[in-house]
């Protein structure tokens, strides 16, 4: 038997947040269930922790979707180094991920990563095909400060502004146009996309990722952290943020960003909600 532990994260308060179930010792399971044991959790993601590959490190961490092993993603990590502390790891941290070591501190029950992973842009989605996959108006999507842009550091999202708080409750994605997008953008995976409002420094915004298993997901970090990047690029200036997700879907989230000189650090709270065996 297998034991994990269940964490909403992004939320200092159970139940809200997204969430996140962690094996803290992955290294009994078998290689052929680890994509089968996410897609029973049918969560966003799942996390298997293992030894770290070198000893300077503290853990070596895959990340499973309900449909691919991704090589980063925001939430799993802030849950499972919240949760690596919980068990007696840190403050200061290492996690080896697909992208590489990535440092982390946690300090009472928020946990931080900063990525100097370079902004990558993969394409320019037409405005009319974002609208159709979100179930909005082209007059909704925003494009003063950008167009939609596909880009990455290190999981692509396609983001865009949209013009208001009501098109952005009024999302109702379209799955047909979420395969045409994918189809045109392959190197955006599953055309995931990350809708915004902005409002100065708070930015609320909503993440939908239907070919992966994700009708809509209440925190992500790895796209929080792309727009961040993006916008400091466009705007030529640093930038410290709040992102409220989740509300329109009863689990409100606060993922908190800073960027400084091309890099992005990401920060937010978990809390153990519940945990068992896998038999």
């Amino acid at each position: 038997m297998s034991r994990y532990v269940v964490y909403d994260v992004f939320t200092e308060t159970r139940f809200g947040g997204n969430q996140l179930a962690v094996f803290p010792d992955a290294t009994a399971l078998p290689e052929a269930d680890l994509q089968a044991i996410a897609a029973e959790f049918n969560f966003s993601e799942v996390t298997f922790v293992y030894p770290p590959e070198s000893r300077a490190h503290t853990a070596r961490v895959r990340i499973f979707t309900p449909t691919m092993e991704i090589p980063f993603a925001g939430h799993p990590v802030i849950g499972t180094a919240i949760a690596l502390a919980d068990a007696g790891h840190g403050p200061d941290m290492v996690l080896e991920l697909g992208i590489g070591p990535l440092p982390c501190r946690v300090d009472t029950g928020t946990a931080a990563f900063t990525t100097a992973a370079p902004l990558e842009t993969l394409a320019r989605p037409e405005p009319a095909l974002v609208a159709r996959a979100l179930g909005v108006q082209p007059s909704d999507i925003a494009t003063e400060t950008h167009p939609p842009t596909m880009a990455s550091l290190g999981l692509p999202f396609t983001l865009s502004e949209l013009t208001s708080r009501a098109a952005l409750s009024a999302c109702q994605t379209d799955i047909a146009t979420f395969r045409k997008g994918a189809k045109a953008h392959p190197g955006g995976l599953d055309f995931a996309q990350f809708a915004y409002v902005r409002e100065s420094d708070t930015i609320h915004a909503r993440m939908f990722a239907p070919l992966d298993n994700i009708p809509e997901d209440p925190a992500t970090g790895s796209a929080c952290a792309t727009l961040a990047a993006l916008l400091a690029e466009t705007l030529g200036r640093d930038l410290s943020l709040t992102v409220h997700q989740g509300e329109d879907m009863g689990r409100p989230s606060r993922i908190r960003l800073q960027t400084q000189q091309g890099r992005v650090t990401v920060s937010g709270q978990a809390v153990q909600v519940m945990e068992g065996r896998l038999v």
